[in-house]
């Protein structure tokens, strides 16, 4: 796997808009480390070439997240990896991911609470577009036709660019804002739930081992934030075993359910 430095290519390495004859068709990946873009990866790389981006943007677990995505890039296979920093939304803040004076949640106590109430504060402000926009400028420069990013609708939290008609959208713009208007961002996780997400990463091989979803802790995953328990409750539902480590565990009748995981 290469890994992108700055200033672009490395002395030798092939122009990225040469085709080579007989290649798998080229695929750019948004990859945070999370368990969706961890199953995406897996996925992308049945059929394609896999380049990479990663996304550093002032979020509170930024190394914890870069290392898993260098990680989930490296076991499936990604060509090349390319990891980007971002200082706009720590600067602009408005969400508990990027503004250290906005607390980030504990989850509902009720599981059925999640996503369903207003959009909560760990929301980063319209996030997906940059980061598809970046995606999609690769894109073009490799020749890839396909990018993929692990949006989920089903079991989530319910932030508004994660909705299908968002990625109508936005395919509606790179038709229009593109040279050849051929690029397509693909979501094959959208309207799946997490369950059934974490069953096709085990039957993929996805490695759920290096992945990261904890909003708030680089050390073991908290256990109770919203994308710790939507994490565990697929997990649970999907009759698997998590082998992340947790500082707590949400439990059905309640969180504080101490424990440390293999």
């Amino acid at each position: 796997m290469t890994i992108r430095k700055a200033g672009g290519r490395e002395p030798g390495e092939e122009s990225e808009v040469q085709a080579r004859a007989g290649a798998r068709p080229r695929a750019v990946l948004c990859l945070s480390g999370g368990m969706d873009s961890c199953v995406c990866a897996a996925l992308a790389a049945r059929e394609c070439e896999v380049y990479a981006l990663h996304f550093s943007y002032g979020q509170r677990t930024e190394a914890r997240e870069l290392r898993s995505a260098e990680a989930v890039a490296r076991l499936t296979g990604v060509r090349e990896f390319l990891p980007l920093k971002m200082d706009l939304f720590r600067r602009i803040g408005g969400s508990a991911l990027t503004d250290r004076t906005i607390a980030v949640p504990d989850a509902p106590a009720e599981e059925s609470a999640i996503g369903a109430g207003e959009t909560p504060v760990t929301y980063v402000p319209f996030r997906n577009a940059h980061f598809l926009a970046a995606a999609v400028s690769w894109a073009e420069v490799i020749g890839a036709k396909r990018v993929v990013i692990g949006a989920v609708e089903q079991d989530s939290s319910g932030y508004p660019d994660c909705r299908p008609a968002y990625y109508e959208a936005f395919n509606r713009l790179i038709a229009e804002g593109t040279r050849d208007g051929q690029i397509r961002v693909e979501t094959p996780l959208i309207g799946l739930r997490k369950s059934e997400i974490v069953r096709m990463g085990v039957e993929l091989g996805a490695p759920f081992h290096v992945s990261w979803s904890c909003y708030s802790s680089e050390t073991d995953a908290c256990g109770i934030c919203e994308s710790c328990v939507l994490r565990l409750r697929a997990f649970r539902d999907a009759g698997a075993t998590d082998p992340v480590s947790y500082a707590e565990r949400y439990g059905t009748a309640g969180r504080g359910q101490t424990t440390k995981d293999a």
